[in-house]
């Protein structure tokens, strides 16, 4: 089955609940006008069930095949946040938010799943039941995480979760997907060393935080290279490098460090907690100095389901005629708290040759929105068979 002849027809009513959307960007859970349509949108589709508020500001919409012989139900999920950048892409359609844009396709997941839902509703061929989850806060604030503690998986009695994510570099409404750890766990680093500041024409009265933090830096590329498995996966960078002086004659009493970690394995992030917490203890007290590390835990490794993946592989296929093994990835992805809760998917869709996602010139292709619809839709017809 290629891509479904509706989403060619509704292609411009959807590229154009996009570019609004585009136009309009939101930031983390104040996704307050963004909810609001999807809302309204649901509701005009016929939705039997629109609830909001779920996760502070997910927009939830449930639809009912026509049957419901097998009592299960499939969670289809898009983000709707934006990212604190500058556009800077001329677009009649451009963020009109200064310092906020939709620089991750986002406004496109949304304006996909709203044409999946709308075609759900005016079709209904399956047995069972579709929820569309609209999730804010993708983008650093654990949205995902939010709406399943607030009971999104009990509450609506889903079974599996699929989710998308566009990818530009690939062909145009291509696929790729891959099966266990997918997306890297992210973790971020806080270090601020203490000394003794001073005089910068008298060194010998001072404990120089700069020296240490900047011993720190270096060896903390040793984690990578001289304690983990050269064939396991971990990226460390340190970020920010801020004295509390500002002049040119003063060594600091402090200075911090910022970055971040990522990993594939749960024992790889427990060694570069240990390691990185281990190394700048060491440095500070071979300098005289003190240090304070904090190593907070923020999205877990996003593992796809092997069996759901090959569903959602199959759905590819169908839709584009192929679906290709995905690189792992060691940026983020807050799906990663769904996937926790229940067994499903995470599956990439090409974006064509347009610039990198969280780029000041991005843009969500447009033409890749009959085949994300289609997949949307596909799963949930593929997963749940008509009767």
């Amino acid at each position: 089955m290629p891509v479904k002849n509706r989403f060619a027809e509704l292609l411009p009513e959807i590229s154009g609940w996009r570019r609004d959307i585009h136009r309009h960007p939101e930031l983390l859970y104040e996704t307050h006008r963004t909810s609001a349509l999807v809302t309204e949108k649901l509701r005009e589709f016929g939705c039997d069930e629109v609830i909001g508020g779920i996760g502070r500001t997910g927009v939830v919409g449930v639809i009912r095949g026509r049957s419901n012989g097998s009592g299960r139900t499939i969670g289809l999920r898009a983000d709707m946040d934006a990212l604190p950048i500058q556009e800077d892409t001329g677009l009649d359609y451009a963020s009109g938010t200064p310092g906020a844009m939709h620089a991750c396709g986002h406004d496109g997941h949304t304006a996909m799943l709203l044409g999946a839902a709308k075609y759900l509703c005016e079709t209904r061929n399956f047995d069972g039941t579709a929820v569309a989850i609209f999730q804010p806060a993708e983008e650093g604030g654990g949205g995902g995480r939010e709406m399943c503690e607030d009971g999104l998986m009990d509450r609506f009695g889903i079974d599996e979760v699929y989710g998308m994510h566009n990818w530009p570099g690939r062909p145009v409404g291509s696929f790729a997907i891959r099966p266990g750890a997918f997306f890297a766990a992210t973790d971020v680093f806080r270090i601020e060393f203490e000394g003794r500041g001073g005089h910068a024409a008298k060194p010998q009265e001072t404990v120089d935080t700069v020296v240490m933090a900047s011993q720190a830096v270096v060896a903390l590329q040793t984690v990578v290279s001289r304690n983990a498995d050269p064939v396991d996966r971990l990226v460390v960078s340190v970020t920010s490098f801020e004295t509390s002086s500002t002049t040119f004659n003063v060594i600091p009493q402090t200075v911090k460090l910022k970055g971040t970690v990522r990993t594939l394995s749960p024992g790889m992030r427990d060694l570069a907690e240990d390691r990185i917490t281990s190394i700048c203890e060491g440095i500070a007290s071979v300098f005289g100095g003190t240090v304070k590390v904090v190593y907070d835990r923020n999205y877990p490794v996003m593992a796809n389901s092997e069996t759901e993946t090959g569903y959602a592989a199959d759905v590819a296929r169908l839709v584009s005629g192929g679906c290709d093994d995905a690189p792992y990835v060691m940026g983020g992805e807050d799906f990663a708290f769904m996937l926790e809760a229940r067994p499903g998917a995470y599956i990439l869709v090409g974006n064509g040759e347009t610039a990198p996602v969280h780029h000041p010139q991005y843009n969500f292709n447009d033409e890749t929105i009959p085949a994300g619809c289609s997949w949307y839709a596909q799963m949930v017809e593929s997963r749940l068979p008509a009767a």
